[in-house]
């Protein structure tokens, strides 16, 4: 097995997803198997109770992981379905050390650091490195000099021991800023970061250059020298994170590690990712799609739908331009003026009853005045809730996540409504199957009767409340078929009005479009 540790130096937020993501793309279009890992060194077990705005999106797998948001990046850049095991936090790693010594695993010995924690984390890597895989893809969370990252880089210094020197290659990717006054390259940040990394005990192979603009040769020879690294490559600013593949392939990345790792390629198949950036970079048109949620103020609090989104617009011949509404600012007052530019509005998901009131308006206005409307998680419970109040005369109808008194309670937990618990405890998450009704709009978009979509939330729709719902118009199109859950709602009469329990953008990419974003984008942009 051939193992690639990439590492972050001088700050966070560089992109180190992306890259490791991007590096897999070409891998694998140079017809090798890859898989990755992302090693978080947080505390937290998992990434399901963060904030949004700390944290980003939370990524749901198949299999039903709360996961880091870089998770998504490496499922739309290589044709892999990740699980639990591809996102490993301290938080888990102590905690299995912690319960081993309880049981007495370690025989008495006093645990530490060195060689119990390092110890697990080398397992949790080679745990995804099967034997269907060519190359493990190993991103460190946080930047080189934090002190949690230290037990992860002293691991990974070690596999060059235990694997060998040819198995290994260590790549950093770092910053290297410009001075906005003068517009000189300053190499210095970049040199620190390096020299602390040495200071582990690891030298990186392949030093990767963040910058605004193009590095000279006398720029890369510089830091070359400086860091004792024969490659160093540059990744200018760009403005699709679907133009890096390219990028790292004119720097010849892929040639490099292949050479490197003696790794035989079989087929070159990385022109793809060129002519897609090509491609987005040829649109003209534009469609503007609103987003209302909860937490806008960190659009990577919806990162996947963003990139659903984008893939549904390109499919479509069409540049996009997402505004985020914040749905505490929509009132019966001023969504017409806030929302009457917009050629569709996606409701996102969510927890918690603050900004509820906003979607609910939100999604009002879409079904009075024809708007393309996709209603996602908590945004499918708001259109429900809508649905009763407006159209079935449930007045002030709420979900008991909202409102423990109300006298309609159309969304509930299934214990509340004498059902079984949810799988996972008190939330339903990873992928689970979905019916898909007959002649209903969900089978025009999805072409099929059956589908299979991820979850995250704990709430459904009240089946009391399924007859008088459906005398008024609403059509349940999909569910999931041994509990009866509602999956999937539709109002025919409409332009387009749909929404899902599930959540549809987790399963999109560049080169797959997710039907139901695809079909948004198409009927939306004939608004526009």
């Amino acid at each position: 097995m051939k193992y690639i540790f990439i590492t972050g130096g001088v700050v966070s937020s560089l992109g180190k997803g992306v890259t490791a993501a991007s590096i897999g793309a070409l891998l694998e279009s140079r017809g090798l198997r890859v898989n990755l890992i992302k090693l978080d060194p947080y505390i937290n077990i998992d990434a399901g109770t963060m904030n949004p705005y700390q944290h980003g999106e939370v990524f749901v797998t198949e299999d039903g992981a709360e996961t880091d948001l870089d998770l998504g990046h490496y499922e739309r850049f290589v044709d892999i379905v990740l699980k639990r095991a591809n996102n490993v936090t301290t938080g888990q790693i102590y905690n299995w050390v912690i319960e081993k010594e309880r049981q007495g695993q370690f025989l008495g010995k006093t645990i530490q650091v060195i060689p119990h924690i390092t110890n697990e984390i080398k397992s949790s890597i080679k745990k995804v490195a099967g034997p269907g895989f060519d190359v493990v893809i190993v991103e460190i969370g946080g930047t080189v000099g934090d002190i949690e990252s230290l037990p992860f880089l002293e691991a990974i210094r070690q596999m060059k021991k235990d694997m060998g020197r040819d198995n290994v290659l260590y790549i950093h990717l770092t910053l290297v800023p410009v001075l906005s006054v003068t517009s000189e390259v300053k190499t210095k940040p970049t040199q620190h970061s390096v020299k602390e990394l040495r200071e582990i005990g690891i030298q990186p192979d392949v030093i990767l250059c963040r910058t605004k603009k193009g590095l000279t040769r006398d720029i890369k020879e510089k830091i070359a020298l400086f860091c004792d690294c024969d490659d160093v490559i540059q990744i200018p600013d760009m403005d699709s994170v679907y133009g890096v593949p390219s990028v790292l392939k004119n720097e010849k990345l892929d040639e490099i590690i292949c050479s490197r790792l003696e790794l035989k390629f079989k087929k070159d198949n990385t022109a793809r990712w060129k002519d897609y950036y090509y491609k987005v970079k040829g649109l003209c048109e534009t469609v503007k799609i609103g987003i209302v949620g909860k937490y806008t103020g960190l659009p990577d609090a919806y990162k996947s739908l963003g990139e659903a989104v984008f893939h549904a617009s390109v499919a479509n011949g069409l540049a996009v331009k997402i505004d985020y509404i914040d749905s505490e600012d929509i009132t019966p007052e001023n969504a017409g003026k806030i929302l009457g530019n917009m050629a569709g509005i996606i409701v996102p998901g969510g927890f918690g009853d603050r900004g509820i009131e906003g979607k609910i308006e939100t999604i009002r206005y879409c079904r009075e005045n024809k708007v393309p409307f996709l209603g996602i998680c908590l945004g499918m419970q708001c259109a429900l809730i809508e649905f009763a109040r407006n159209v079935c005369g449930m007045k002030n109808a709420s979900s008991t996540e909202f409102s423990r008194k109300t006298a309609y309670p159309v969304i509930s937990l299934l214990e509340e409504q004498g059902g079984l618990k949810h799988k996972g405890g008190t939330m339903r998450l990873g992928a689970q199957e979905c019916s898909v009704k007959k002649g209903t709009l969900a089978e025009a978009v999805y072409k099929k009767l059956s589908i299979r979509e991820r979850h995250r939330h704990r709430y459904e729709f009240n089946n009391k409340y399924r007859g008088v719902f459906t005398k008024k118009g609403m059509v349940f199109s999909g569910e999931y078929s041994s509990k009866r859950l509602v999956e999937l709602i539709e109002l025919p009469e409409h332009p387009f009005f749909i929404a899902s329990q599930f959540h549809p953008e987790f399963k999109s990419g560049p080169f797959k479009p997710h039907p139901l974003f695809k079909e948004f984008i198409r009927r939306s942009s004939k608004k526009c």
